[in-house]
């Protein structure tokens, strides 16, 4: 990614590569300093900025700081404060450690002076060594399923609201029972299953792979949470946020090519729903490994 271009002017696309191409751009942070980088959100934002993004130019701005031949194979961060999508970001990288073979780094995310987001990521050279995957589960292909689009009604998108028609980087099938459906099809699987990639090419940059796919990490994620107790964001009175999110990147991919999100949810307690991802690629392969636990208050 070359670094601080101008993001592309919105336009009235809901998904496709227009679409992708502002995601592209939101991710192309500007460099201040040497270890400082600032990002914005799209104007259509909701009130908080929406966590898989600040994970995204975070890991942007660690990325940058790392010689190309080290690839990230694992995150962990913590969201701090709701972020405010109507000023920049301000994003801090402290070059923890450059080893022979790993290298580390923390990024704190600031606005109006205060953390809002802290990632910590390390990043690796190639190596050989033992191998083994758990095998992808049995689900129909992408091409079999309907589009998000083709299974909203009137009715639904009414009921989902901005979170039903905002513009959607991310080409989402739907394997399991889509959570808003549930009450007009009957009860959902307490699992999610979607097929997803970037709705569009990607430029041939592994950084930015894997960073669109931490950004489409956030997405469904809590909804496996969720299924387990028949509610979904916009159809009834859930108050959500992510906590901290967890990430491990096995193998290589292309963001830009189907992926399967395999989601499900080990425990709910106290507020708080824990939820575990797998990524597989289309052939079969372990490519990525999640972990979330999200504020959820149901009332």
């Amino acid at each position: 990614m070359t670094e601080a271009a101008a993001p592309p002017p919105d336009d009235d696309s809901v998904s496709g590569q227009a679409v992708l191409d502002r995601l592209v751009a939101l991710l192309d942070l500007e460099r201040i300093e040497e270890n400082i980088f600032r990002g914005v959100s799209p104007s259509h934002s909701p009130l908080r900025v929406f966590g898989g993004q600040v994970a995204g130019q975070a890991l942007v701005a660690a990325g940058r700081t790392v010689p190309p031949e080290r690839g990230v194979h694992s995150l962990h961060a913590y969201f701090i404060r709701g972020g405010d999508p109507s000023v920049p970001i301000v994003y801090e990288v402290d070059r923890i450690r450059d080893g022979r073979s790993f290298t580390t780094r923390r990024v704190v995310a600031i606005q109006h002076g205060k953390a809002i987001f802290a990632l910590s990521a390390s990043f690796q050279l190639v190596e050989s060594g033992v191998e083994h995957a758990e095998p992808m589960p049995a689900v129909p292909p992408p091409d079999a399923l309907p589009k998000r689009h083709e299974l909203m009604t009137p009715e639904i998108t009414a009921k989902l609201g901005r979170h039903g028609t905002r513009p959607r980087p991310i080409d989402i099938r739907y394997v399991s029972q889509p959570p808003w459906l549930t009450r007009e099809t009957g009860p959902s699987a307490a699992r999610s299953q979607v097929w997803m990639r970037a709705d569009g090419t990607l430029p041939d940059d592994p950084l930015l792979h894997v960073c669109v796919l931490a950004y489409a990490s956030d997405m469904t994620l809590l909804d496996a949470v969720l299924a387990r107790h028949g509610v979904y964001w916009g159809t009834d009175n859930v108050l959500g946020a992510s906590l901290d999110h967890a990430m491990w990147f096995h193998r290589p991919f292309r963001a830009d090519e189907w992926v399967l999100y395999d989601c499900a949810s080990p425990s709910a307690s106290n507020s708080r729903g824990l939820a575990t991802g797998r990524f597989f690629a289309q052939d079969g392969a372990l490519i990525a490994t999640v972990v979330q636990e999200g504020l959820l208050r149901i009332s």
